[in-house]
This record gives C-alpha cells, sequence and structure tokens, in this order.
C-alpha cells in the first residue's frame, strides 16, 4: 500500500472515532418525537397525557418553541433543554409539578431564562407547604428542605457530574480537531518531501558515488 493509501485509511479511522466521541453529546433528533406534532420550529407536545416516564428523551434541534402544557409532568429529566442552541420558551403551564429534588433541574433551566415572567404560571402543586409558589423563584433550601438529604445531594452532584462532563467533550473535541489538522498538514506536506529530497542527503549521495 502506497503513502497515499495509508493517509486515507488514518483519516477514515479518524473520522470514526471522531463521530464515536461525538455520539456521546447529548441527543437531539432530527425527526418529531412521539406523539407531539411538529413544523420547522414548533414542537407541539401539549394536552399528551406525558408523564416523565412517556416524556421524549429529545426533541429537533430546530425547536425554537416547545409546547409541554397541560400533561401530568411532575418534573424535567436532567439535561433534556441544554442540547437545543435554538430554543426560546417552553410553556410549562398545566403541570402538577412536584417541588421536591426532582425538581431541580427544571428550577435550573428557568433561572437562566433571560425572560422569566414567561413562567409565572409554572408553579408548584405539592408538596402543601409550597403549593402555589412559582417554580423559578424558589430557593435551593426550599427544595432541599423537602426530601432527604442524601437524595438532594445525589441530584446536585448528578447536576455538577454531567456539567463537568459537557465540558471535558467539548476540550476532547477540540483536541482531537487540533490533531486532524495537523495530520492533514503532515499528509500533505509527505509528497512534498519525497519529491524534493534535502539537500544534505542529496550532498551525502555525491560523496558517497565519488568514494
Amino acid at each position: 500500500m502506497g503513502s497515499r493509501g495509508r493517509g486515507e485509511t488514518l483519516m477514515k479511522m479518524n473520522s470514526g472515532i471522531l463521530l464515536s466521541l461525538l455520539g456521546f453529546l447529548p441527543l437531539v433528533i432530527p425527526i418529531c418525537p412521539v406523539p407531539c406534532r411538529c413544523t420547522t420550529n414548533i414542537t407541539d407536545c401539549s394536552l399528551k397525557n406525558l408523564t416523565v416516564e412517556n416524556l421524549p428523551t429529545a426533541f429537533r434541534p430546530s425547536a425554537e418553541i416547545i409546547h409541554l402544557g397541560s400533561n401530568r409532568l411532575t418534573s424535567i429529566p436532567n439535561g433534556l433543554f441544554d442540547n437545543l442552541r435554538s430554543l426560546q420558551v417552553v410553556y410549562l403551564q398545566g403541570n402538577p409539578w412536584e417541588c421536591t429534588c426532582d425538581i431541580l433541574y427544571l428550577r435550573s433551566w428557568l433561572q437562566w431564562q433571560q425572560n422569566r415572567s414567561l413562567y409565572r404560571d409554572v408553579r408548584c402543586s405539592s408538596p402543601e407547604h409550597l403549593q402555589g409558589r412559582i417554580i423559578a423563584y424558589l430557593t435551593e433550601d426550599e427544595i432541599v428542605s423537602t426530601c432527604q438529604h442524601w437524595y438532594c445531594s445525589l441530584a446536585l452532584l448528578s447536576q455538577l457530574s454531567l456539567f463537568i462532563l459537557l465540558i471535558l467533550q467539548g476540550i476532547l473535541v477540540i483536541l482531537i480537531v487540533v490533531y486532524l489538522h495537523k495530520f492533514r498538514r503532515m499528509t500533505a506536506e509527505r509528497p512534498l518531501a519525497a519529491r524534493w529530497p534535502l539537500p544534505q542527503a542529496a550532498e551525502g549521495a555525491r560523496d558517497g558515488g565519488r568514494s
């Protein structure tokens, strides 16, 4: 196999490794999740009797508006909205939100939104002492007090671990891109080096011929 064939083989291997690593990134799907209705930028999953167990695990990356209102959701799975770069608003009203440790991700996501007034109707249904409270304005201590301490610590640790994992994945992807760029430069320079031998090597060959 020539140098060109080896270069193509290595390039395919590196591309395969990159695709495999990208497979570990949070999921988005190009098709409309069941049982929702979709247009180009709107995903409507309202009035579908959805619970945490049968909520779609991913949404279309082009989604700008997601309707999840009037279902039976008590919380939102960790990281569900994190990879939706075009997302502008999620309609969440009309769900029986349980403001225990499972609500920590939703509270955190709501607090990062620029216009919290859009989420004033997203309120706790339970426990009783938090009933009617706006989730975006709950304090961490209020949530932690509703459940066993170890479980809340585990939930917080899970969020922290997910954040660290996303950072490490980003660094890894950058390193792979840099490596592939250097590899392309090396493969491009190799034919030139083979075609034009170094002056020292050529001079050595002439000296050998004289002797």
